[in-house]
């Protein structure tokens, strides 16, 4: 047989016994080396092939019939996997240096039919009886399924460190002596520090100490004496680089069946703005609560004194004087409470985008006379003197001159409210460049330095224990800020502190003059009509007999209802030229019986308004959809009764 040529030759002749025994170990040789897993060639002095087993012929593509007495470099042909050069086969230095030399890394084993293989091998010189080298073996392996797991698990480490790579919190790996062996890149970002300046060391030393927190040893010295995972351990440190941060800390040591038994994966989460959130959040439901509160207080003062005018009304024998007074003091109070529901619904429709602004040309002359004019009465109250300094020349704008003047209206009361009886307030405006700066200036109570950031945030109140407060939402400056806002303005609070009075500046952009125009006829003035058939609607029988009554005063015929059913009947049986309906009815809501009286040949031009608690826009377009000709919020002003009169013609019956 070919392979039979494998051992090296002797000295002298043998006899009869070494024949037999050699052999008999040739046999027992060639056995051993056809029967194990990997493949082997041997080589004689001349580097051709004397053996080869069956793996080694599987490998090459060559049979041993055929490859035995071959040079060794036509069998075992090999190359570089990435530069496809041939690589020097390592039977050569073996040979040549009588060493075991081992096959370099990425090597292709390239068969008789051209198939590669990337394999593993080693060669080692064969000496014979005089320890001379007499040959080469060469033991080598396909390593095919190896190399596909390495490039597998290279794929899933890049895939791994893929995705730690675009993690947004920073983290770091620490050896069982706490120095940093890597981190992310979410890491060097963070703290502001590069890869040489992390790696390697001691991981309190990090940015010249910055990590030598208290708590972070606490929580390292916890992992490392115990062996197991702590989270969410929360640490505050200020950085120098990056400041005062409120952090998460999980720390867990890579499992003991790991290849790294000794590590410790270090997750830091940035919970800074989460704290500040959570402590907004808390402020926010402070000031909701005190919100409330004054809110129940404010509508509470002025409900006993309307409370007393009434019971004042109830005694037998009062005289004229007194009605007329309790009369004034229902009046006064209940235009502050309709003040006060008036600016929470400005502040709710603003908040909503659903302000309705009318703006046109006005001069500032105008609309600051008409916010002097509302606020004197509380200025003259509380014994102020107020100067008014405006300039000669016309400053026009373009805005809405009720909601600006309720801008300086709310400027000159809280004047009013926070100064002291006998006080000064002063209202300037003057130009400067292409705005109109406005001022309202007081000695008053004055504000801290920490409230001027936060004095036109909802619900702020100065000092609300001081004796100079006056109550209050603590609204209005939302709301006049949030007005400014919408003229393309700006207002600014200033103070000097406590006791130094305050001075609130509004900047608007002005307009250039108008041209001439003939002055426009107001035409005839409207007169309020008596004599109106009027049909009342509200399921709240005191506030329908009562508007019924002061309508009748006015010499009106007036029918009531309290619910949809009957407005429906009595307004079928009446005929009113005018009905005043409410929208939230038993029976039949408000909008069902505009409908319905909408519905009826008799109930078609019928002027019917809708008078409603509610005054949101989605209200008025419902309103609108179900055939009232105007929407108007209680209360309703007798002023404003007289003028939706004037616009009623009483038709005979």
């Amino acid at each position: 047989m070919a392979n039979e040529s494998i051992a090296g030759g002797g000295t002298s002749g043998p006899s009869p016994e070494d024949g037999e025994a050699v052999h008999d170990d040739r046999h027992w040789l060639l056995a051993t080396l056809s029967s194990i897993g990997d493949a082997v060639l041997t080589t004689d002095a001349e580097l051709r092939v004397t053996f080869m087993n069956p793996v080694a012929e599987s490998l090459t593509g060559w049979a041993a019939q055929e490859g035995v007495g071959q040079p060794l470099d036509n069998l075992f042909h090999i190359i570089n996997e990435e530069s496809r050069q041939t690589v020097e086969n390592p039977a050569v230095p073996a040979f040549r240096e009588g060493r075991t030399c081992k096959l370099a890394s990425h090597s292709l084993l390239i068969s008789k039919d051209g198939t590669e293989r990337p394999i593993d091998d080693s060669a080692a010189p064969i000496r014979n009886g005089g320890g001379k080298v007499a040959g080469v073996v060469l033991v080598f392996r396909d390593i095919t399924a190896r190399r596909k797991t390495e490039r597998e698990l290279d794929k899933a480490l890049a895939y791994a460190d893929d995705i730690i790579a675009t993690l947004r919190e920073p983290f770091v790996v620490l050896d069982s002596t706490l120095r940093v062996k890597t981190a992310n890149v979410a890491f060097y970002t963070w703290f502001h520090v590069s890869k040489g300046e992390t790696e390697g060391r001691f991981v309190y030393d990090l940015g010249d100490g910055q990590w030598d927190i208290p708590a972070l040893r606490t929580l390292l010295d916890q992992v490392l004496s115990r062996s197991e995972a702590v989270q969410d351990f929360e640490v505050e440190h200020t950085f120098p680089s990056v400041g005062r941060k409120s952090m998460l800390l999980n720390a867990r040591p890579f499992p003991p069946d790991s290849k790294n038994p000794e590590l410790i994966l270090l997750a830091l989460q940035d919970v800074s703005a989460m704290r500040e959130r959570a402590d907004e959040l808390a402020e926010a439901s402070r000031h909701k609560d005190e919100f409330l509160a004054t809110l129940a207080h404010e509508l509470r003062n002025p409900l006993a004194p309307i409370r007393n005018a009434v019971q004042s009304l109830g005694i037998a024998g009062l005289k004229g004087p007194d009605v007329e007074r309790a009369r004034d003091v229902i009046a006064r109070q209940v235009t502050v409470m309709v003040r006060l529901i008036d600016d929470l619904l400005d502040v709710s429709r603003i908040s909503h985008n659903q302000l309705d602004m009318r703006k046109e040309r006005v001069e500032l002359a105008a609309v600051l006379e008409s916010a002097v004019e509302s606020s004197r009465p509380l200025i003259l109250q509380c014994g102020h003197e107020l100067t008014v300094s405006l300039p000669p020349q016309p400053l026009n704008l373009d805005a809405d001159p009720v909601r600006l003047a309720q801008v300086f209206l709310n400027l000159l009361n809280n004047a009013a409210k926070y100064t002291k009886r006998g006080g000064h307030i002063r209202l300037t405006a003057e130009r400067e460049g292409s705005d109109a700066v406005i001022s309202v200036r007081d000695d008053g109570i004055g504000i801290p330095a920490d409230m001027l950031g936060r004095i036109f945030e909802m619900f702020t109140q100065v000092d609300r224990s001081s004796e100079q407060s006056h109550g209050g939402l603590g609204i209005g400056l939302t709301l006049v800020r949030r007005l400014v806002d919408m003229h393309d303005g700006s207002i600014e609070a200033r103070s000097p502190g406590p006791g130094g009075g305050s001075e609130f500046v509004v900047r608007l952009p002005l307009i250039p003059p108008p041209h001439e125009t003939p002055p426009k006829s107001d035409g005839p003035k409207a007169k309020a009509l008596s004599g109106c058939r009027i049909l009342v609607v509200d399921d709240n029988k005191d506030s329908a007999d009562s508007l019924g009554d002061l309508l009748g005063i006015m010499g009106n015929d007036i029918r009531t209802a309290h619910d949809g059913l009957e407005a429906v009947e009595v307004a079928e049986a009446f005929r009113p030229e005018l009905v005043l309906l409410d929208i939230g009815l038993p029976k039949l809501n408000g909008y069902e019986v505009a409908r319905r009286i909408r519905q009826q040949p008799w109930g078609r031009d019928m002027m019917l308004i809708a008078l409603t608690g509610w005054g949101q826009d989605e209200d008025r377009r419902r309103s609108q959809e179900a055939g009232f000709n105007l929407h108007v919020v209680k209360p309703v002003e007798l002023a404003a009764l007289e003028k939706l009169l004037a616009g009623v013609q009483p038709t005979p019956r």
